[in-house]
C-alpha cells in the first residue's frame, strides 16, 4: 500500500544505513524501533520490503543496505484492513455478470464507467487520497 501511495511515512532520522544480519528469521533493531512499529528493508537479497517489528519471518542473511522506521498513522492501517475484506468478498471478484435476478433474488455488481468490476483502486481512491504523495 506504501508503495501504492508513493508515501512510506518515514520517522525523522528514521532510515539507518549499515551491515546488517539476520539470524533465525529475525533482525534486532530494539535500538531505533519499538514492537509493533512498521519497517522497510531495502538491499537485502531476500527480505526487501515492509514489516512489522519484531518480524520472525525473515529469511537468514548477511546484507548492506538501509532499514527506514516508519511512522504509518493508525487510520491508514484500518482502512487496509478494510480494503483486505473489500477484496475477500465477492463484491470484488471478476465476474461476468453486471447483475443477474431470478426468482426473489437479485445482484448487481459495483462498476466503473467502463462496466468493469469497481477494483479497490478505485473504490478507495478517494479516501487514500489524504496519504497519497506525486
Amino acid at each position: 500500500m506504501l508503495s501504492h501511495l508513493h508515501n512510506w511515512f518515514v520517522a525523522p532520522d528514521g532510515i539507518h544505513e549499515g551491515t546488517f544480519t539476520i539470524t533465525n528469521g529475525s533482525i534486532d533493531l530494539s535500538d531505533f524501533l519499538q514492537d509493533g512499529q512498521y519497517f522497510r528493508i531495502c538491499g537485502s537479497v531476500f527480505n526487501d520490503g515492509v514489516y512489522a517489528y519484531a518480524a520472525e519471518t525473515l529469511t537468514d542473511e548477511t546484507f548492506t543496505g538501509t532499514i527506514w522506521a516508519l511512522r504509518v498513522p493508525l487510520a491508514l492501517s484500518k482502512l487496509v484492513a478494510e480494503i483486505e475484506d473489500y477484496e475477500n468478498t465477492a463484491v470484488a471478484k471478476p465476474s461476468p455478470y453486471k447483475s443477474e435476478s431470478f426468482g426473489g433474488y437479485s445482484y448487481t455488481r459495483n462498476t466503473d464507467s467502463d462496466g468493469a468490476p469497481l477494483s479497490w483502486k478505485k473504490a478507495f481512491r478517494s479516501r487514500l487520497n489524504e496519504w497519497r504523495k506525486i
